[in-house]
């Protein structure tokens, strides 16, 4: 992994739409992009060559925590992965960071760069953005995963439940500074070389939040989580439109030491959702893709090569929302 300590990354132009579509040699790297969307910054990585294969980052993550995934299904698949907006290193403004707004950005970032039709993988906060991007453009899905997701249940840990405290912003700035990282970093770092498990979650967590040491970060990070949880949980729930995915091939990956969002909501989402899978992840907890890559990665390209693509249209959308035909409510006249 990158020390916390990293320059950070170059900026370089958004790759040409032509490289979709077309055979192209697989990228030997997670190359990274900038474009500018609606006049705001939007970085994300790609690699490899074939169907497209989006990624979509959980709160105080980005595109670059996706890497040792990305790289394992980059010999097959293009794999875009975008920084959300107010994560990473793309633009911070002051707006809105609602799952419906970061759907939109997603599918303008595509739309940009030629691709149309894609599988959508979203982790955590991620995951409820997916469910929110298929429920927005339902003919763009090929299939969806969710690993770890937001949005299935109303628990969550009290640690997020505490940042969504009013005031909780100078928690936020102490618990980013330079220095407590660098200390959490290199305990982490100590407990992977021994084998230690939690060791990698550690660094997962330093690394994440590194960029919330600028304050347009920290705000970002602080609009987005409360945009979705309160002091009570999760605020947002998909439950009563899960039974919409049953139109696509849909898998649901949990790690089973997953502390952050309980593993229960994927064993319902599961039942809730027909012909979904579910796959647990011995190693992981709340970070499958950092904390058992090979696992998550082999999980994913098993369901890819085992699916066909959904193809939903506007009148396949009409009939899963509405299977029965309007019936009036006029009343009719007194005799």
């Amino acid at each position: 992994m990158t020390p916390i300590d990293a320059d950070p990354p170059r900026r370089p132009r958004a790759v040409p739409a032509e490289h979709f579509g077309k055979p192209r040699s697989p990228s030997t790297a997670f190359d990274e992009w900038q474009i500018e969307l609606h006049r705001h910054r939007v970085i994300y990585r790609i690699a490899g060559s074939g169907p497209p294969v989006v990624l979509i980052h959980g709160m105080v993550n980005s595109s670059r925590h996706w890497e040792a995934v990305a790289m394992r299904l980059a010999d097959s698949y293009t794999v875009i992965a975008p920084d959300l907006i107010g994560h990473g290193d793309s633009a911070t403004p002051r707006g809105d960071y609602s799952l419906g707004a970061h759907a939109a950005s997603i599918r303008d970032l595509l739309a940009v760069i030629g691709v149309d039709r894609a599988t959508v993988v979203g982790h955590s906060f991620g995951g409820g953005v997916a469910l929110q991007y298929f429920y927005q453009f339902p003919q763009r899905v090929d299939r969806l995963v969710l690993v770890s997701s937001g949005g299935l249940g109303r628990e969550v840990s009290a640690l997020l439940r505490s940042v969504a405290l009013p005031g909780a912003s100078w928690l936020v700035s102490l618990a980013a500074h330079r220095r407590l990282l660098g200390l959490l970093w290199r305990a982490g770092e100590q407990l992977r070389k021994r084998g230690v498990g939690v060791g990698v979650y550690l660094q997962a967590i330093a690394r994440a939040m590194r960029p919330l040491q600028g304050p347009g970060a920290r705000a970002a990070f602080l609009h987005t989580l409360r945009s979705v949880i309160d002091v009570h949980g999760q605020r947002v729930s998909a439950r009563d439109r899960l039974y919409l995915l049953g139109a696509l091939p849909t898998l649901i990956i949990w790690g089973e030491r997953d502390h952050t969002i309980p593993i229960s909501h994927g064993r319902d989402a599961h039942a809730a959702i027909p012909g979904s899978r579910f796959e647990t992840l011995p190693r992981a907890a709340h970070f499958p893709h950092l904390e058992d890559p090979e696992g998550l990665a082999s999980t994913i390209r098993r369901f890819l090569e085992t699916t066909t693509p959904a193809h939903i249209d506007d009148a396949d959308w009409g009939g899963l929302v509405a299977p029965r035909a309007p019936r009036s409510r006029r009343r009719r006249a007194a005799a």
